[in-house]
């Protein structure tokens, strides 16, 4: 079945969002199909991290958001972690646990109260280190890592949630090259490989445009494009979100094109 025709996993509707009286989103309707990898991209302040704080509860607004077609409001924290895991921004978090405590720290859905971590639930912590290439920092505290270990650590910590659906705000930002690319590569084969369903923000069109599915840009809290990372990467349509032209070339080795700087004038 095509994602076009699967029923959505996710559906928003009319999301509107004020804060300090000030609009941040304006009647935001889009959907998220089960299996799909999606991006929300758009300029600095547009809403894209208040879109991911509604979709966990952080935050409330007006209109309806539904999962598996249950209203968000009506599920118990505990049912909703099983279905949504949040992985925020890198920048400089810590905790003062080892690696493996955190990763285990995950399986807080699945547990009774007071309960250890039973087989199964060490089970899903050592496959979901395994998976992020984590399990060489089991025993080190989180604060030794760098920030590309620690993001690793914050997607294998998801995993082992056991979600359906996956929310990242800036998966790469303040990462080197090579972590990016690591990053990149565990997302592809969660979505692809264990068919979890992602919706990530993020300022890298080019991610947006090579890896995703489907794009959502916002502009001033308002949807400005929806549709495929394909046609995002247009210079008309990308002019209308960034109000500002951007250089496109052909990629080497895909079809889709990519921004590239642009040499000073």
């Amino acid at each position: 079945m095509s994602l076009e025709s699967s029923p959505p996993l996710v559906q928003i509707a009319g999301l509107s969002v004020c804060l300090g009286g000030k609009p941040v989103l304006v009647d935001i309707s889009f959907g998220i199909c089960a299996g799909e990898y999606m991006v929300v991209v758009g300029p600095n302040g547009a809403g894209k991290t208040t879109l991911l704080r509604c979709l966990v509860r952080i935050l409330r607004g007006e209109g309806s958001i539904a999962i598996e077609g249950r209203p968000l409001e009506s599920y118990r924290q505990r049912d909703l972690a099983r279905r949504v895991a949040y992985v925020p921004q890198v920048g400089n978090w810590t905790a003062p646990y080892t690696v493996e405590q955190f990763v285990a720290m995950g399986r807080y859905p699945h547990l009774s109260p007071f309960s250890s971590l039973a087989l199964e639930d060490r089970r899903a912590v050592r496959e979901a280190m395994e998976r992020t290439r984590t399990v060489q920092f089991a025993g080190r505290m989180l604060e030794t890592l760098s920030g590309g270990e620690r993001q690793q650590v914050g997607i294998a910590a998801a995993l082992a949630q056991g979600a359906q659906l996956l929310l990242l705000d800036e998966p790469t930002t303040f990462l080197d090259y090579r972590h990016q690319a690591e990053v990149l590569a565990l997302l592809r084969e969660a979505n692809h490989q264990a068919g979890v369903t992602i919706l990530a923000v993020t300022h890298d069109l080019n991610h947006a445009a090579l890896e995703a599915d489907r794009a959502v840009a916002l502009r001033d809290g308002k949807i400005a494009f929806r549709g495929t990372a394909t046609e995002l990467m247009r210079a008309d349509v990308l002019r209308r979100i960034y109000a500002t032209d951007l250089l496109l070339v052909e990629h080497p080795a895909t079809p889709v094109p990519v921004v590239v700087p642009q040499a000073p004038r």
